[in-house]
């Protein structure tokens, strides 16, 4: 018999891994979900990574559970972060679904319904998740050209 909480965890080391490779950075697990609630299953060691990130790892099933994303939302709202619902039913591809408030956020836009889900592979949710940071990091250096400029 498969122990289901072994598989979870599992399935968590395994999205660290593939994160690191993906965006660069360091990711682990997040031991203090088990003694707090609306906490996300991993960190980034980068304060500025957009998503709060909820694995779900499960035998079978059909596209991203409502359980998950009202999870992950709560996680989210907590952090004031997007959320980001990554998981695998067996024999299938790794999915991620996002709000296309995260999508819009990537394109610039904050007017968008954070409620509604975009779902892709793993490449498309780094792809998100690299313009998100891209206009943060454009927003920090403008930033720091206004304080300059401010300054003299």
């Amino acid at each position: 018999m498969v122990n289901g909480n072994r598989k979870g965890k599992s399935f968590e080391r395994k999205m660290c891994h593939v994160f690191e490779a993906l965006f660069g950075m360091k990711f682990k697990r997040d031991i203090e979900q088990f003694r707090q609630a609306d906490l996300g299953d991993l960190l980034c060691d980068d304060p500025d990574f957009p998503f709060i990130v909820e694995c779900k790892r499960y035998a079978s099933g059909n596209g991203v559970q409502p359980s998950w994303l009202r999870q992950a939302q709560k996680a989210a709202q907590t952090a004031k972060k997007h959320w980001a619902v990554v998981y695998q039913y067996d024999r299938k591809p790794v999915r991620v679904a996002v709000s296309l408030a995260a999508i819009a956020d990537a394109m610039g836009n904050k007017d968008f319904h954070k409620n509604t889900v975009w779902e892709s592979d793993l490449d498309g949710f780094a792809e998100i998740a690299r313009e998100i940071m891209a206009r943060v990091e454009e927003k920090k250096n403008l930033e720091r050209v206004y304080e300059r400029i401010n300054t003299v």
